[in-house]
């Protein structure tokens, strides 16, 4: 089946930061954005990764707008120092779309910051960062669109075991960790309406898309390989449950552009299970509709990063 096409809007005179773009749906969605005229930054962890991204992009759209900056959403003061100079810079941000991620790595690996390394960086280090660009979000009248997964579905919030320290279970840390990602995106939008930010914030997932997540994380300290990247280009090939980087990216970029995506909403496949298919506002998952818990966990995550979303 064919997903359905996004047609962009005119994104000329716009500015578009988009983490974790080196490579799979977020490179993917840069250069959709550059090819819309957006300018983009790009932060980056691995800066060879980040040139290729600028090579690749600047050669299959001449005359784009973008650059790279360094960011590690592992560290808190990597984050705070890419938010500084963003800041020093002064443009306002119109669209910030909260992509990176890891995956499943098979032992507990933690941040520099000492948490989690899945909930540290997948949840942790996207609230820090979009709270403290919060300013130019505002200025920008932004639109930040979440990446969270079909797995938040399963996710449960040990709130006696955040950072997995008692049990650590590649796959249920996993979970957590997109969970919070959907709540946070949740949250950011009530918080926007009551406190007029104008800010509109929403969540989206990718299904089954075979990106480098599948072998990244998943081989994290260990000495042989991990099967899961070799199952899924096997079911790549079959055309079974997974799907491109091209089509995989369309939820995403539909939450982050679209005229019609709203802002406390959830969008993604709407193929069989969610794992392929065109994107399509979701139900809000079970896991994520508790108030309570939004509310906790927005707590929780400004007491562990030092960070809160001031007014300004």
């Amino acid at each position: 089946m064919k997903e359905k096409e996004v047609v962009l809007p005119d994104l000329r005179g716009k500015l578009a930061v988009v983490t974790g773009a080196s490579d799979g749906v977020g490179l993917g969605l840069a250069e959709r954005l550059a090819r819309a005229g957006a300018e983009l930054v790009l932060p980056v962890r691995n800066a060879a990764k980040g040139t290729n991204a600028l090579e690749r992009i600047s050669a299959h759209v001449p005359g784009a707008q973008v650059s790279t900056r360094v960011l590690d959403l592992a560290s808190l003061m990597s984050i705070e120092s890419l938010a500084d100079r963003l800041t020093t810079e002064g443009r306002p941000i119109n669209l910030l779309i909260n992509n990176a991620g890891v995956m499943a790595p098979p032992v507990r690996h933690t941040t520099e910051d000492g948490y989690e390394l899945q909930f540290g960086t997948n949840h942790l280090g996207h609230f820090a960062l979009t709270a403290r660009l919060l300013p130019l979000l505002r200025a920008g009248r932004a639109h930040v669109t979440t990446a969270t997964s079909s797995a938040a579905r399963g996710g449960r919030i040990s709130w006696d075991d955040l950072q997995s320290e008692e049990r650590y279970s590649p796959v249920r840390a996993y979970g957590l960790s997109k969970l919070a990602n959907l709540l946070f995106a949740l949250e950011l939008d009530c918080l926007s309406t009551a406190g007029g930010w104008g800010i509109v914030s929403n969540a989206a997932h990718p299904g089954t898309t075979l990106t480098n997540l599948y072998a990244s994380g998943p081989n994290l300290g260990r000495t042989r390989p991990s099967h899961y990247a070799t199952v899924m280009k096997r079911l790549a090939r079959m055309g079974v449950l997974v799907q491109s980087v091209d089509a995989g990216l369309l939820p995403l970029l539909y939450a982050a552009t679209s005229p019609q995506a709203a802002g406390g909403r959830l969008y993604g496949p709407d193929g069989w299970g969610e794992f392929t298919g065109s994107p399509k506002e979701l139900t809000v998952y079970k896991s994520a509709r508790s108030e309570a818990d939004a509310a906790r966990l927005w707590r929780v995550s400004e007491r562990l990063t030092g960070v809160t979303f001031a007014a300004v």
